[in-house]
C-alpha cells in the first residue's frame, strides 16, 4: 500500500493505493468511503480487492484524509456533495483522472464501488456518463440529486438491504424508474432482513437501522466478484 495524493483544482485528497505485480496494465477499481471518511473499512476492502489482480484506489472524497469523530460531524462533511451533485462529480472525476493516468493502470478497465455515502459516489460517477465499465453501490443511498442523469455508460451493480431505513421505497422506487429512463445496464440485489451497513462488522444499531447481517455480507462478497469478473473480462 502507498499513499496517493490527486488533486482537485486546489483541493488535496489523500488516497490509498494498491498495485499488484505485472508486466501488463490492470483494471482499475476506485473504493469510495462512508459519510465518516477515508478509514481502515475501505483501506481493508482495497486490500482485499488487490489481491485480484486489481489496482485499487480508496479515495477521499472529503479531501485532507479527515475523518468524521460523531454522526454530526460526517452529517456536516457529506451535505455540501449531496447537495450539489457537479461538486460531487468534479471530486470523483479528479481521482478517475489520476487513477487513468497510472502505467500500471489499463485506462479501458476501471470501475468504482462504495459504502453507504459512497454508495451514492459510485452512482453519481455513473450519472455523469463517465465511460467507466461498471459501477458498484453497496447500502448506498439511491436519491438523484440536482443533476442531470446523463447517458449510463457503466454496468450497475446496486446492493441493498431490504430493511434500510435509509432508503425508503419511494426512493428505491424512483431509483429503478431512473434506470429504466436512462435505459441502463443494472442490477439490483436485494437481500432480506438486512439493515443499512449490513457488510460492515463494527455496524450494531439497529435502533438506527444498521446492523451486520453475515449472510448478506457473503452474498454481496460473491455478487461483486461475479460482476467485477465480468467488466473486466
Amino acid at each position: 500500500m502507498s499513499e496517493f495524493i490527486y488533486f482537485d483544482q486546489d483541493q488535496k485528497c489523500i488516497g490509498d493505493i494498491f498495485v499488484p505485480k505485472s508486466d501488463q496494465p490492470l483494471p482499475g477499481l476506485l473504493i469510495a468511503h462512508t459519510w465518516k471518511g477515508k478509514s481502515q473499512f475501505e483501506i481493508d476492502k482495497a486490500s482485499a480487492l488487490s489481491k485480484r489482480g486489481i489496482v485499487t484506489l480508496a479515495i477521499d472524497i472529503y479531501g485532507n484524509g479527515v475523518l468524521g469523530n460523531s454522526a454530526e460531524e460526517n452529517a456536516a462533511m457529506m451535505e455540501p456533495f449531496v447537495k450539489d451533485r457537479n461538486i460531487f462529480r468534479n471530486r470523483l472525476n479528479a481521482a478517475l483522472n489520476a487513477l487513468k493516468e497510472l502505467a500500471e493502470v489499463d485506462e479501458n478497465k476501471i470501475a468504482i464501488m462504495g459504502y453507504c455515502f459512497g454508495g451514492m459516489a459510485a452512482l453519481e460517477l455513473a450519472r455523469s456518463g463517465e465511460k467507466i465499465q461498471g459501477a458498484i453501490s453497496i447500502h448506498g443511498l439511491l436519491d438523484q440529486g440536482n443533476a442531470e442523469t446523463n447517458a449510463i455508460n457503466a454496468k450497475v451493480l446496486v446492493l441493498h438491504g431490504s430493511l434500510d431505513p435509509m432508503v425508503p421505497i419511494e426512493t428505491l422506487n424512483a431509483f429503478k424508474q431512473e434506470m429504466h429512463d436512462a435505459n441502463a445496464d443494472w442490477q439490483l440485489h436485494e437481500y432480506g432482513n438486512a439493515m443499512h451497513a449490513f457488510t460492515n462488522e463494527l455496524a450494531d444499531a439497529p435502533e438506527l437501522g444498521t446492523l451486520y447481517n453475515k449472510d448478506a455480507d457473503e452474498r454481496s462478497a460473491k455478487a461483486i466478484n461475479n460482476f467485477l469478473d465480468e467488466i473486466f473480462s
